[in-house]
């Protein structure tokens, strides 16, 4: 397998920390990186002693809980109210939709000609299809898709720093938006999952505009950002490895099973963070209470002690207790949604096209959030 010098470099570096430095500070007080999978498997299991709430910006900052850095029983009460909207049963409802809209993408990209593949499919597919579910309409798309990539490009920011000009202005855009869309459905109820959350009804009543917009946030980020860097990460397989892309054109029954495999091999999300409730000992390592921890997804998934050869993508590997969508009671939301998606995907490309490359390797970085922002490809 062929991979760029930046991906070799990244690969080597987690195998040291996995060997010799497995609970390390890169630099003085700097969060600590876990990089063995059964550490970071640990860390995300136990969310009473590593605390999603890792936000260092004043409260009155920060606006409504977010399911994303929030603990029970806020998280558990946020979950609730929208995980119906993404059971696997309710997801495979869409299936025939997704399918269609990939169809769409993909039969716009021209044979023998270069093209990103990000703006052609990665990003407009998983847009489409959570924006469909929260009832917006199609000329909006492309709005929503620069709103989310410039807020959670600068997600570190707004968590522990002054968020950027631009990612405000995007997420003052963003909630324009939605009010307008929110006090349009109190005045005329729809049946989407926005309407269904705008009748939501709690025990502290009806949710507020605050609220509703913190899920808005949340949801388009739920089902983009994973998926792009799915497509993304299954179209630098198929260029490194063209014996699996061959493979699942003559086996297409292995698409899941592929999907699986590329959330290892490639995991959307490079790390997370945490912070420690109390003072705890990781690998022998010990932390202080307040520290914030960073479980290295994309190096745990590489672990040879979970893993046998990790550093090979194996079509049928089984068992694959990847951490490519976390783990534990932050598994990602919108991980069945992701799954269909790359599923679709990946065998809509390997039945129509011979092969995938990448015209410039180099650009298919590996561990931005959510993959790679330009990724131009040649079809054939």
């Amino acid at each position: 397998m062929s991979e760029t010098q930046e991906t070799l470099n990244l690969y080597e570096g987690f195998k040291l920390m996995r060997d010799h430095a497995p609970v390390t500070q890169l630099q003085a007080d700097g969060p600590w990186q876990v990089a063995r999978h059964a550490d970071v498997h640990a860390i995300l299991r136990d969310h009473a002693t590593f605390s999603s709430a890792v936000s260092v910006r004043p409260p009155e900052e920060r606006g409504a809980p977010s399911m994303l850095f929030s603990d029970p029983p806020i998280h558990n009460r946020l979950r609730k109210l929208v995980s119906v909207a993404f059971k696997p049963s309710q997801i495979q409802r869409q299936e025939q939709q997704i399918r269609a809209r990939c169809k769409e993408f993909l039969d716009a990209i021209p044979l023998h000609t270069e093209v990103d593949l990000v703006q052609a499919l990665a990003a407009p597919l998983p847009v489409m299809v959570i924006a469909e579910m929260l009832g917006v309409e199609d000329g909006d798309m492309a709005a929503f898709k620069a709103w989310s990539d410039e807020i959670f490009s600068n997600i570190g920011e707004i968590l522990f720093g002054t968020p950027s000009a631009a990612s405000e202005q995007a997420a003052a855009e963003m909630n324009a938006y939605f009010l307008q869309q929110i006090n349009d459905i109190r005045a005329n109820p729809k049946d989407h999952l926005l309407g269904q959350l705008v009748a939501t009804e709690t025990e502290d009543g009806m949710l507020d505009d605050e609220e509703l917009l913190s899920f808005c946030r949340l949801l388009l980020i739920a089902g983009n950002e994973t998926t792009t860097g799915l497509i993304t990460a299954s179209a630098r397989i198929f260029h490194e490895q063209p014996q699996t892309f061959a493979q699942l054109k003559q086996q297409p029954e292995l698409s899941a099973s592929f999907v699986e495999e590329a959330l290892r091999f490639y995991s959307p999300f490079s790390a997370t963070v945490r912070r420690t409730t109390h003072a705890v000992e990781i690998a022998g390592q010990s932390i202080a209470a307040g520290e914030l921890v960073v479980p290295l997804l994309a190096s745990a998934n590489r672990d040879e002690r979970v893993f046998d050869e990790p550093d090979k993508f194996k079509l049928d590997r089984s068992p694959n207790p990847h951490l490519g969508l976390g783990f534990g009671i932050h598994v990602c939301l919108g991980a069945h949604l992701a799954r269909l998606e790359g599923k679709i995907v990946a065998e809509q490309m390997a039945e129509r096209y011979s092969s995938v490359t990448l015209a410039n390797p180099q650009t298919a970085t590996v561990g931005e959030l959510g993959g790679p922002k330009v990724l131009p490809v040649v079809v054939a």
